[in-house]
């Protein structure tokens, strides 16, 4: 199935029109394995000819240089780009691990400044608390935020991993654009509360993980072992309990890296892979049946949950490989059926593990 221009949809209410899916550009620096910076160029550039116009970055990832690598991209093509990058999240010097979440006024300026410069431009598009710092109450953080849009160095102010106060309670002191959490069929706690606040603010919301970090794209191996000889790749902070032999695996599985932080993550290790593996005959199935990939499965569930809940979703799937983002971004205009719809309903409350082993510093935890 060859991919179509991109709809566009509002970035919250009063928002700039934006593609309706985005590009996680977190695996071009770290995370997810090797990286090819050509392959990697290609990718962005053949995103934006699709009608791709967000672009979600952080200063977390690669330690500043996935803004860095970014910065040309984005500054030759300034008209047609909205660059979203994040602050909060503190690593430690010189290593992949974090340190703390901040949220104070110091913090944001500074963090604000040295992303401008990074990307080499002169305004963030949409700035995002990356993490709720709870040390500082979310009217003080996002009220510096807000200096920062008045000052014209930010457009647009975001939000990740807030509860359904939080978030009314952030939009009071000034409009959220952009509510940053992870959606997917395997993860959708936030339809509890977070989703209906978003709505009824008229805040978009950008979803994050939306294939489960690779899982529901069908094509990892099954139980992989842990990775213990370098503890700070985990971000966030990260057990591993999990721990266990290799698994036999099916030919042609994709197996990860050692320095994929996956290997930190439950859901893919251990007892935990397999059950989720053979949770995905269903969207197995609907693909085979439509000629699909699991994956334009998955990010059209998505594209559903948008007109359910009467707010814009804005999948933000990453990926290094072309091919692979035209068949992600054929998704934004599939129409799943009901028998479809009813087929995956029951998959994210038979996930086994939870995203991250340390979930402090999510919504989930402060519900």
């Amino acid at each position: 199935m060859s991919a179509s221009i991109l709809p566009a949809v509002p970035l919250g209410t009063g928002g700039p029109w934006v593609g309706a899916q985005g590009l996680g550009c977190m695996g071009f620096s770290e995370f997810y394995g090797p990286t090819a910076p050509a392959q990697a160029r290609e990718t962005l550039r053949t995103a934006l000819a699709l009608g791709v116009t967000m672009f979600d970055t952080a200063d977390l990832y690669g330690d500043g240089d996935n803004e860095r690598f970014l910065g040309p991209f984005v500054r030759a093509h300034r008209d047609r780009v909205l660059i979203a990058t994040k602050f909060g999240i503190v690593r430690r010097a010189g290593e992949k691990s974090w340190s703390q979440v901040r949220g104070d006024r110091a913090y944001i300026r500074q963090s604000a400044e040295a992303s401008l410069k990074r990307l080499g431009v002169d305004e963030i598009d949409l700035y995002y608390a990356h993490r709720r710092d709870t040390s500082v109450p979310i009217e003080e953080t996002v009220g510096a935020m807000a200096e920062l849009v008045q000052e014209g160095k930010v457009r647009h102010l975001g939000l990740s991993e807030v509860t359904a106060p939080e978030l009314h309670a952030a939009h009071s002191v000034h409009p959220i654009a952009a509510l940053q959490s992870e959606w997917s069929l395997f993860t959708r706690d936030v339809e509890t509360s977070v989703i209906p606040a978003a709505a009824q603010l008229g805040v978009a919301l950008i979803a994050y993980a939306p294939l489960g970090r690779g899982l529901l794209t069908g094509t990892l191996a099954g139980a992989q072992r842990p990775n213990t000889d370098d503890p700070g790749t985990a971000l966030p902070r990260l057990s591993t309990s999990d721990a266990g032999p290799p698994m036999p695996q099916p030919t042609g599985a994709q197996r990860l890296s050692t320095d994929d932080i996956r290997l930190t993550m439950p859901r893919f290790t251990g007892a935990h892979a397999d059950a989720n593996a053979a949770l995905l005959d269903p969207v197995h199935d609907i693909a085979a049946r439509r000629d699909l990939t699991p994956a334009q499965v998955a990010l059209a569930w998505l594209h559903h949950r948008s007109r359910v809940h009467n707010l814009t979703v804005i999948p933000i799937p990453g990926t290094r490989s072309p091919t692979r983002l035209r068949q992600n971004l054929a998704a934004a205009t599939l129409t799943l059926s009901d028998n479809d719809l009813t087929a995956l309903e029951p998959l994210a409350a038979k996930v086994s593990g939870p995203r991250y082993p340390d979930m402090t510093t999510t919504s989930t935890a402060r519900e």
